[in-house]
Order: structure tokens, then sequence, then C-alpha cells
């Protein structure tokens, strides 16, 4: 393991086992090698299930609706790329050249996805006790913040509003691949905002992958009205 990637054990707060986890969590597919989508695959559900235990037990008398916003909110992209940021991911990627000229390592929905893969890594390299203890850790500050009575929305409804008010075409979403057999499937969706360039983003369930396409569209039209 290179030191830099020592580093990285205090900034998450584990120590890998075996080390070859990591090297793959932190894999782009743009990079020769295994990359790191199957282990985002595992994180991904992990993550899931985690935070609705956590937010099932913590909010006993919350509504199934109030509890699915709040997951969504804590599980959604840019949480997640906010922890690839705060772990400072991006100098520990590996990425093509193409990728890495583009600045991938910068790349919300690439620093979202390697966070989820490190979740996987970890479960792999551990087992679900440390994996889960390692994610309550992370999420301390943000499980103590939230509150069914704070207005959770998810991307796609956050879009939606966004275009509405401004009286502009509502998004389409369209999925234009589908890899995987039917119980370890990945959707790619396409998201089209009238007078932009489409957003694709990938996801373990269609919905997923439409509230990460969703994310990406809004976040360009926050920026473009800034300027």
């Amino acid at each position: 393991m290179k030191k830099d990637a020592k580093d990285l054990y205090s900034k998450i707060g584990y120590t890998f086992i075996n080390s070859q986890l990591l090297d793959q969590a932190l894999t782009h597919r743009s990079h020769k090698g295994q990359h790191n989508e199957r282990l985002e695959f595992l994180g991904d559900s992990i993550l899931s299930f985690v935070i609705a235990d956590k937010l099932y037990h913590q909010f006993p008398k919350a509504r199934e609706g109030d509890l699915s916003r709040m997951r969504s909110t804590l599980v959604r992209g840019q949480t997640l790329a906010e922890f690839g940021v705060e772990f400072k991911l991006g100098d520990f990627l590996r990425l093509g050249p193409g990728e890495l000229k583009s600045g991938g390592y910068r790349r919300e929905s690439t620093l979202a996805d390697a966070v989820e893969a490190i979740i996987g890594a970890v479960f792999l390299d551990s087992g679900i006790d440390n994996c889960q203890e390692l994610i309550l850790n992370w999420y301390a500050s943000r499980l103590e913040a939230i509150s069914p009575e704070i207005n959770q929305k998810d991307p796609k409804t956050l879009l939606q509003e966004y275009l509405q008010a401004r009286k502009l075409p509502l998004p389409s979403y369209t999925v234009i691949d589908t890899k995987g057999q039917a119980h370890n499937q990945m959707f790619t969706v396409e998201c089209i905002v009238e007078g932009m360039d489409s957003f694709t983003c990938a996801g373990t369930s269609r919905r997923k992958a439409e509230q990460k396409s969703a994310e990406l569209a809004l976040h360009k039209l926050k920026n473009e009205a800034k300027k």
C-alpha cells in the first residue's frame, strides 16, 4: 500500500486488512484494471440499509414517507460527494488519462460513486458490523441534524419545481442502457432538459439513476443562473 493511500485510512477512519479492496474501490472504469462499479453496487445497497435501519429506530413515530425522504436526503449523490471532498478522495482516485484531463477527480458523481465503493469494500473486508459502525460514524452530525419536520425533497422534485417556477418545460427521463441479471442490474438514464446538454447517470435502480441525473441537471441550472 502506498503511503498516500495509508493517509486515506485516517481520513475515512478505517484500516483495510486487504488493501487491494481499497485500490479497486478507488479505480474508475476509465482506468485499466478492475474498476469499482461492482463495489459501488454493493455499497449502495448496504448504505441504504444502514441508514434506513438507523432512521427507523431514531424516529419511532415518523411516517413511512418522512423516513423515505430523510433517507433520500442522506444517501443522495450530493451528500456522498460531500464525504468525498471531506476525505479528499480526488487525491487518491485512479482515473484514465481522458477522465483525469477532464477533471474527473472533482466530479460529484465520481466522488459519490467512490464513496459507495469504499463502503462495499469495507463490508467485504471485515463484515457488516464494522461497516455499519463506520457509516454511522461518518453520518453522526447529519443524523443529529436531520428531522421529519424539515422539508426533504428529492432531486427530481426539486428540478421539477425549479423549472415550473420559471415556466420552463419539464424534464424527460429515458433508460438508455440496462446491464446485468435481473437481481443485479445497473440502469443508465438520460435526463433531458430543453436547451441544455443531456445528463446521463447510472444506478442500481431506474429511480436512483433518474435522481442522480436530475441532481446533475439542477446543479448545472443553478450554476448557469449565477453567471
